[in-house]
């Protein structure tokens, strides 16, 4: 899929590059070109300023290049990492949301970010990731329907120990003892942000006048998953669809650079060979490091539920283990 457009948006400028950029991201759901955060940032990014590139939805993060999403190939082979990092190299290439804003507004850009990360991320973090009913019934379910066997049996449960341990850093040493006080604390905190964010807006359509930052593709990122997700405990969610500058706002960047790949659903399960014949081997290396990992998997629950014991101590299971642990070391490469 590219992002080739036929009128040039609030934000984007003509023009192609002689080798597309390729980038590899979570697949879209929930009304979003992206349910994962990180993905949607650079997507939105991507969009705003027109950067020609080839864009790889996938719901298994082995067939990307670095074992990871989202991750961007550039037109030299390089792969780069992390959304910021990433938006950078597009910002290099003269693809520069933020060209045109004063000293300022680049100041009110990082204050308004480093905002959305220290109070409103923990919030999001919390309700997709560690609220039992919401990860259970939503973001569970979205991502092991999505996945293909096996992944789809360890890696959600991965994911999750992975954001709870970034949820801990964000925390900090500050953090209430007590997990109530510290829900408490981090939607109140949560809840004042969104109300910053709304009375910054205001009335503008995006936060800087009529063209789109990468603020805004940084804020939109956060607010659409709240927008968009129907979760079955929606505690800031209430709070939100209050504040309505905010709700038309992203669903006015929604219809405006995302009108068809809004109303995406979640892939099936098992993806036919088709014709990205590009990701060929990747394809089959991650094919044959999925059966390994599954088949360690089974055995490690098999062995540690009971349904298979041995009587003594060898060294057969070994192999076992050692393939499962490749196969993670692959996955983050």
């Amino acid at each position: 899929m590219d992002f080739a457009q036929r009128e040039v948006l609030p934000g984007q400028r003509a023009g192609k590059m002689a080798a597309p950029m390729e980038l590899y991201c979570w697949s879209g759901g929930w009304g979003l070109p992206s349910v994962d955060l990180d993905s949607l940032t650079v997507l939105t990014y991507a969009r705003f300023t027109g950067a020609p590139l080839k864009v790889h939805k996938i719901t298994n993060p082995w067939r990307s290049p670095s074992g990871t999403l989202p991750a961007l190939r550039t037109s030299h082979g390089e792969v780069i990492l992390m959304p910021h990092k990433i938006i950078t190299h597009l910002q290099k290439e003269k693809y520069n949301a933020d060209y045109d804003l004063s000293a300022r507004q680049r100041a009110d850009t990082l204050a308004f970010m480093s905002l959305v990360e220290e109070k409103l991320l923990p919030v999001l973090i919390h309700t997709f990731w560690v609220d039992a009913k919401n990860y259970v019934e939503v973001t569970r379910k979205w991502y092991a329907e999505a996945m293909p066997f096996p992944l789809n049996f360890f890696l959600p449960g991965r994911m999750q120990r992975q954001y709870i341990e970034r949820l801990q850093l964000l925390c900090g040493e500050h953090r209430p003892e007590n997990e109530e006080e510290l829900e408490k604390e981090l939607y109140q905190e949560a809840r004042e942000c969104l109300t910053l964010l709304s009375q910054r807006l205001g009335s503008q359509k995006f936060f800087f006048g009529d063209a789109p930052a990468s603020l805004d593709a940084f804020v939109f990122s956060h607010l659409a998953l709240l927008l968009q997700a129907k979760m079955p405990s929606g505690k800031l969610q209430t709070h939100f669809r209050g504040l309505h500058n905010l709700c038309t706002y992203c669903s006015q960047i929604i219809s405006l650079y995302f009108p068809w790949e809004g109303a995406e659903v979640p892939p099936p399960r098992l993806t036919p060979a088709g014709p990205e014949t590009e990701e060929e081997p990747y394809r089959r290396r991650n094919q044959i490091l999925s059966v390994l990992a599954g088949l360690a998997a089974m055995v490690g629950y098999a062995l540690l539920s009971g349904i298979v014991s041995i009587q003594r101590a060898t060294p057969a299971r070994a192999p076992g283990a050692r393939t499962l642990s490749m196969a993670e070391e692959d996955e983050e490469e």
